[in-house]
């Protein structure tokens, strides 16, 4: 673990000597605990308001030793607790304020995608047909339709994982408004196209023998899953604006 001056995490701090780092450096530092770590790594997490560092005249950011430190704690909250970037920065601004704050304890992996949709069965679970039925009140004919378009996909022995309940509500909605299956074959090329950016950041991990950077591995395909919903759901909503509709 680095070693940092006492006084907090904050961020954006020299050291009691005035050295501060690239980028560059900061990287070397943390990729001794953290391997899999990158420089868009350190931006996403600064964008994300986790770490504050100062900036040259010319842009250039500096990190101080305590920036990097945070810079460190985000990266175990999230390997060794599964946590959120939003769980993570209130616990982190509690510290920062001087509150007695618990450490978050380990969890499950959690669905990033849309904390309000209504929980599903966990993610090893497997549902049939009848249930997959049953659980999004379409019938038998429209739920054949979508897999012949590849939206639903059965396993080799029938079965659904829990997630095709939720696509199958979403299909449903979607159909309300005259939507049609053949209409989000696009959609369904966009989300696999969505995965394969995931897989090139996270199959790396996936390899790696430590069994925590595994496990984080699943946590990072969940976050970059979520921002990419998120990207797409703005960039939408951006396009409609600029053409009035």
């Amino acid at each position: 673990m680095l070693r940092t001056p006492a006084g907090g995490a904050g961020g954006g701090t020299a050291t009691t000597d005035g050295r501060l780092m690239s980028i560059g450096a900061v990287l070397a530092l943390l990729r001794d605990e953290f391997p899999e770590v990158t420089i868009s790594k350190i931006r996403f997490l600064e964008a994300e308001g986790l770490v504050e560092p100062q900036r040259t005249p010319s842009g250039y950011r500096k990190f101080g030793l305590r920036d990097v430190e945070r810079l460190s704690q985000v990266l175990r909250l999230q390997r060794d607790h599964y946590l959120p970037l939003k769980v993570i920065r209130e616990y982190l601004d509690a510290l920062d304020a001087g509150e007695q704050v618990t450490l978050p304890g380990p969890a499950e992996p959690v669905d990033l995608l849309d904390a309000g949709m209504e929980q599903q069965p966990g993610p090893g679970l497997r549902i049939g047909r009848e249930e997959l039925l049953a659980a999004s009140g379409v019938g038998e004919e429209a739920l054949g339709g979508w897999e012949s378009y590849g939206l639903i996909e059965p396993d080799a022995d029938g079965g659904y994982d829990a997630e095709a309940v939720t696509i199958a509500k979403l299909i449903r909605d979607l159909g309300n408004y005259g939507l049609e299956p053949r209409h989000l074959r696009a959609v369904k090329a966009a989300a696999e196209r969505d995965v394969g950016l995931v897989e090139q950041v996270v199959a790396p991990l996936r390899r790696h023998r430590n069994p925590q950077t595994r496990a984080h591995a699943e946590a990072t395909a969940r976050e970059l899953a979520a921002l990419s919903v998120r990207l797409h759901a703005a960039l939408v909503q951006s396009a409609l604006r600029v053409r009035q509709i």
